[in-house]
């Protein structure tokens, strides 16, 4: 493996590709069709990635607006000096409605309570509070039914410390290329967007594109599209590999803290549920646990790679530490290079040589989805950006 840079303080890291993250956003972006504008999710803190440094990346890459989900998020994105627009992608309490006004964070807006509140606050303040409208077209999550969304425009767009700065939906099933739910979904908002243009009203940027949507329907890309867990180089289904290249951004390692070689027969972990098969095997112990987004229920379960080779997890997976079993002569075929010494770097998720462990492979063992895996793992590690 090259040079890895690590922190100081702990042997613990995730590693976050910024260079991947760019070349990502401009593979989305050869997606769009001419005019049409990237907003970039980066909620959850970038999905685990770092949306400050994220947001940055992307900008300078070619995004336009971006996406949050809490007011604390925006916030941190305007603390940090980022200026571009910023969309929460529901409504907050009516409590934090003047830190939206202070912050210029776009709210999206389904509630009558809501938005005259946020009118009111923005005029108080001297400004035009912009959201926008948010349609449930199917998803059952958030938003305005269609039926509704004429009523409710005429009993907000009085106001005058208010301005539809866009109108959106968002697909439940786009990573299906010819979903009958997905084409329900898709008639009822451009049905709703219809109605608003011939009732005389605005509807800002129209959009309803996913990561998904904007790979395998490209008609419904509208006026701008918000991309997500492809801009750090994952794909969102089966569907869309193959079409476009991915590069994933995010790598988890760490450095082994202690080496052992027990007796055959000496357990490892709460409850030992791993023994020491036969002689001559170390026992590694590595800085990362539960606690840092890697699943309990990976315990016995997982493979890691240590200096080029991957290696089992042994033992059950502790809330800041798991152990690696490096035997002399490994399952599967698992030969180590050499003997496995303090400091050597571990890789949890990421390649290290011809050895790569993927979100995807990590999302199987545990019964979910990629964007879980990285999420997780961005909760207490410190980033380390390459």
């Amino acid at each position: 493996m090259a040079q890895v840079r690590s922190p100081e303080d702990r042997w613990a890291w995730v590693e976050v590709d910024l260079g991947a993250v760019k070349r990502n956003v401009r593979s989305l972006k050869k997606c769009l069709g001419r005019g049409v504008k990237l907003m970039c999710a980066v909620k959850a803190d970038a999905y685990g990635h770092g949306a400050v440094a994220c947001t940055k990346a992307m900008f300078q890459a070619g995004a336009d607006q971006f996406a949050v989900a809490t007011v604390a998020e925006g916030v941190e994105l305007r603390e940090a000096g980022i200026t571009w627009p910023i969309l929460m992608l529901n409504e907050c309490p009516i409590d934090s409605i003047d830190t939206l006004v202070a912050y210029d964070i776009m709210p999206s807006l389904y509630t009558f309570d809501f938005g005259l509140a946020y009118g009111e606050r923005a005029a108080a303040a001297g400004k035009v509070g912009k959201y926008h409208l948010a349609i449930d077209s199917g998803m059952n999550r958030i938003g305005v039914l269609p039926v509704d969304v004429v009523d409710f425009r005429h009993g907000l767009d009085f106001h005058r410390g208010l301005e539809c700065a866009g109108t959106f939906t968002h697909f439940a099933t786009a990573d299906e290329v010819d979903g009958w739910d997905f084409q329900l979904q898709a008639n009822r908002f451009v049905e709703a967007v219809t109605a608003i243009h011939n009732a005389g009203m605005e509807t800002g940027l129209v959009h309803c594109d996913n990561t998904p949507g904007m790979i395998l329907h490209p008609r419904a890309q509208f006026d701008m599209c918000r991309a997500g867990i492809g801009l750090y180089g994952l794909h969102p289904a089966d569907s869309t590999r193959g079409i476009i290249h991915l590069e994933p951004a995010m790598s988890v390692r760490g450095r082994v803290t202690r080496v052992v070689r027990p007796p055959v027969g000496a357990g490892v972990s709460y409850g030992m549920q791993y023994r020491v098969p036969k002689q001559g095997v170390q026992i590694a112990t590595v800085p990362i646990g539960y606690a840092d987004g890697l699943a309990r229920v990976l315990s016995n379960n997982m493979d890691v790679i240590i200096n080029g080779v991957r290696a089992r997890q042994a033992g059950r997976i502790c809330m800041d530490q798991f152990m690696v079993a490096v035997e002399p002569d490994g399952p599967r075929g698992y030969r180590p290079n050499r003997p496995v010494e303090v400091g050597d770097v571990v890789t949890v998720l990421g390649r290290d040589g011809d050895e790569e462990i993927t979100a995807d492979e990590m999302a199987k063992l545990r019964n979910t989805i990629n964007y879980e895996v990285t999420c997780n793992f961005g909760m207490r590690l410190e980033k380390v950006y390459v």
